[in-house]
């Protein structure tokens, strides 16, 4: 008898924001857009539905949390109540922030889980050493008691998410407010491999870290550079041989430039590398090249 395969949802906590997955084996007619409630380990959490999971990999607990319920109307206008009270906590901790003269510290967001028994208040850093907000937390603590109160620190991307506006680039909207469910990994080698300017204003967001459209084109231009030749490296083309001063990764193309002719611009089916054709035009002259016991007399070095 085959076991059954769990029904696995994505459900995600905002409307840009990570999906994660949960056993809905117990609700089968869940669809994509429902609401749910279920327990994370920030509390009981209101949650929409993302995604079906076809083919779920198995998490390193090993077992999934399980979707308690679809949320009812009520369980909508409970979270919704809560929210409105987000907006005098935000304002009570980011003046109490000013009187404890915590410089550098800038409350970023709270939220309170779906039945209010937890407070997360979101708070960034411009120092790199640990933050002490003790007697913050204490204040809160005690001003929005008995709920529990949680600080937590987020990454510089993390705010621009949440605070949004226009992108580097002029878009209207930021990627990580629009799409962006996940921050990946940007290094400088992405911008390099797709010849983009290193100036910090070409290649830095409005976070201040390297840009996340980094990553967009890196695979294709990786996979494009590997059918090109390099920079100065020597080729034939129609209209004879010269030397590669530019490759155009994603119009797989080449700028050559030929002494007879000139600068000009090329297809990748239109060239060869030089040295490859030297090689086989050798090898044409003399067959017996690169077989071992050739002495190339003919005779494969047997003397008679």
């Amino acid at each position: 008898m085959t076991e059954m395969q769990p029904f696995i949802v994505g459900v995600r906590f905002s409307k840009v924001g990570k999906i994660y997955h949960f056993d809905a084996s117990k609700i089968p007619d869940l669809k994509i857009g429902d609401s749910v409630i279920v327990e994370t380990s920030r509390g009981w959490q209101l949650g929409q539905v993302g995604a079906i999971v076809e083919k779920p990999e198995t998490p390193p607990e090993g077992t999934w949390k399980y979707v308690d319920r679809k949320a009812t109307p009520r369980d909508l206008l409970i979270r919704q109540s809560w929210q409105q009270k987000e907006a005098e906590v935000f304002e009570t901790c980011r003046a109490r922030a000013r009187e404890l003269s915590l410089v550098g510290i800038k409350i970023v967001s709270v939220e309170y889980s779906f039945d209010g028994n937890r407070l997360t208040i979101m708070f960034s850093s411009e120092s790199e050493d640990k933050v002490e907000l003790k007697s913050l937390r204490q204040d809160m603590q005690k001003k929005f008691g008995p709920t529990q109160v949680e600080l937590r620190q987020i990454g510089p991307r993390d705010v621009a998410k949440m605070i949004g506006g226009l992108g580097a680039c002029g878009m209207e909207m930021r990627c990580c407010t629009r799409f962006l469910t996940d921050f990946s990994s940007i290094s400088i080698r992405m911008a390099k491999e797709q010849g983009i300017s290193l100036t910090p204003t070409e290649i830095t967001g409005m976070c201040g870290r390297l840009r996340c459209c980094l990553i967009y084109e890196y695979e294709q231009y990786v996979a494009a550079r590997q059918l090109l030749p390099k920079r100065n490296k020597r080729v034939i083309t129609p209209v004879g041989e010269g030397k590669v001063l530019d490759i155009f990764p994603l119009r797989d193309a080449v700028l050559v430039e030929i002494p007879e002719v000139g600068i000009r611009e090329f297809a990748r089916i239109d060239i060869q590398p030089a040295e490859e054709l030297e090689n086989l035009k050798k090898k044409a002259q003399n067959p017996c090249i690169g077989q071992e016991g050739c002495d190339c007399t003919g005779n494969n070095g047997d003397e008679k």
